[in-house]
């Protein structure tokens, strides 16, 4: 799968494109730059939750619109290609379980790490 924060950086862009909405609004929406929108919405800097709440609130959806996976996504992950492989309907629901798992826990560093890092800008 991709990155968690590409994906929810495409769903925005999207979203962004379907609502003829620009980034600088969307910047003045969470009283932030354009500059730190365009990182978030490139990858070079994380979105977090609360961020995240936000931007779900000016777009005017829920926070799982902008978590969803794409079905056009090309997936070139091991555990999904060896999920196809599985015969069991049990064993293929415990895969995905389990990659759904890792997929939040990976998440949910990065979340974190972005949090100590805000916490240390504060601090320092």
């Amino acid at each position: 799968m991709n990155d968690m924060n590409e994906l929810i950086a495409s769903n925005i862009l999207t979203i962004l494109k379907q609502q003829n909405k620009k980034q600088i609004h969307l910047a003045e929406a969470l009283q932030t730059n354009k500059q730190t929108v365009s990182k978030m919405l490139n990858g070079a800097r994380m979105i977090n939750a609360i961020e995240l709440k936000q931007i779900a609130d000016y777009l005017g959806v829920k926070m799982e619109e902008l978590t969803k996976i794409q079905g056009n996504i090309v997936d070139t992950d091991i555990v999904h290609a060896f999920m196809g492989k599985v015969e069991s309907e049990q064993a293929k629901n415990a895969l995905k379980i389990a990659d759904t798992l890792s997929d939040m826990i990976l998440f949910h560093r990065r979340v974190r790490e972005n949090g100590m890092a805000m916490m240390e800008a504060w601090n320092g």
